[in-house]
C-alpha cells in the first residue's frame, strides 16, 4: 500500500476513508472476486445502498479490519465518481 491515506469513493469527497465496501457485479466476476470502494462516515450508507439495490455488496467492514486481514486498499476500483 502507498504512503497516500485512503479516501473516499464518492464524487468530490476527499475525506479519509473508515470503511471497505466489498463488492461484485455476478454478470461479470467470478463469485469469489471482490471489488472495492472506500468510504468515510458520511458517504457509508449512501454508497451501500447504491450497491445494495444492485445486489453487488457483499461486505462493509472497517478499513483497518480489512487491512488486518489481507485485504488492501489497493483494491479499491474508484466509486460514483
Amino acid at each position: 500500500m502507498s504512503d497516500e491515506t485512503p479516501v473516499c469513493s464518492a464524487k468530490g469527497c476527499r475525506t479519509d476513508a473508515l470503511w471497505v465496501l466489498a463488492w461484485n457485479n455476478p454478470k461479470i466476476h467470478t463469485p469469489e472476486r471482490r471489488k472495492t470502494w472506500l468510504a468515510c462516515e458520511e458517504h457509508r450508507e449512501h454508497l451501500s445502498q447504491f450497491l445494495g439495490v444492485r445486489g453487488f455488496l457483499k461486505d462493509v467492514v472497517l478499513l483497518t479490519e480489512w487491512e488486518s486481514t489481507g485485504g488492501t486498499a489497493e483494491e479499491h476500483s474508484g466509486g460514483t465518481r
